[in-house]
């Protein structure tokens, strides 16, 4: 079974697609098979009457995944809600099975796989409407490790600290932090990750400005983030 690693973030639009995909690339092009999945992206784009998984697609092109970026997700939701509420309203609600099964079938194709998550790490993923699915049974239950990817400015450590502080008291395992939007130089964000690394103790492996073509590790210091077979 493949290696895999979580990459969640302190919140929506932190950059948790555009990171996950900088990881992929730089995996696949140290000459690993390296692949992707998510197991619910909302707010999907409509072509022709598809639901096109833009998350998906992103991280598969970026990353030069070829085929189908549908078979990269479990679940399609057309509004940009939260996946339980966008179940609720468009049906197809996510089950745990589910996700184990994709998960194992995409392990088959691709080693290592990086999975990215949806929101912030208190996310629901199916709520009211059979078995309740957050964001974290997922995590434990693929048994992986994970990455907090963040922003760089003001409220960073704190986000940081919550994200971090809330995976450990939930049995979640955090290895590192990734920094997104990084200025270099800049007063804020060059304390920011020193306060950040002092108050979590966890490394902060990454700091990428943004528009940048690469995640700034080595692909052999990346594979040291992820875990062993899944549960």
């Amino acid at each position: 079974m493949a290696k895999g690693l979580f990459v969640t973030g302190t919140g929506t639009d932190v950059g948790k697609t555009y990171i996950t995909a900088l990881i992929v690339k730089k995996l696949r092009e140290a000459g690993l098979n390296a692949g992707y999945y998510k197991a619910a992206l909302s707010g999907a784009e409509r072509r022709e009457g598809a639901l096109i998984p833009g998350d998906a697609e992103f991280v598969r092109r970026a990353a030069g995944i070829a085929g189908d970026p549908a078979e990269s997700v479990s679940r399609v939701y057309e509004h940009a809600y939260s996946p339980h509420l966008a179940a609720k309203i468009e049906g197809g609600p996510l089950r745990m099975e589910t996700v184990r099964e994709d998960f194992r079938r995409l392990s088959e194709r691709y080693d290592p796989l990086t999975v990215e998550g949806s929101g912030g790490i208190v996310c629901p993923i199916s709520f009211g409407e059979g078995p309740r699915l957050m964001l974290e049974d997922i995590i434990r239950g693929l048994g992986l490790p994970a990455v907090v990817v963040s922003g760089s400015g003001l409220g960073a450590i704190n986000a940081v600290v919550l994200t971090v502080g809330y995976m450990r008291t939930h049995g979640m395992e955090p290895r590192a932090v990734i920094m997104n939007d990084w200025v270099s130089g800049g007063i804020i964000e060059e304390d920011n990750k020193m306060m950040i690394e002092e108050l979590t103790g966890l490394p902060v492996a990454a700091t990428v400005a943004r528009g940048a073509d690469d995640i700034g590790i080595e692909a052999a210091e990346l594979l040291k983030l992820y875990g062993g077979d899944i549960r």
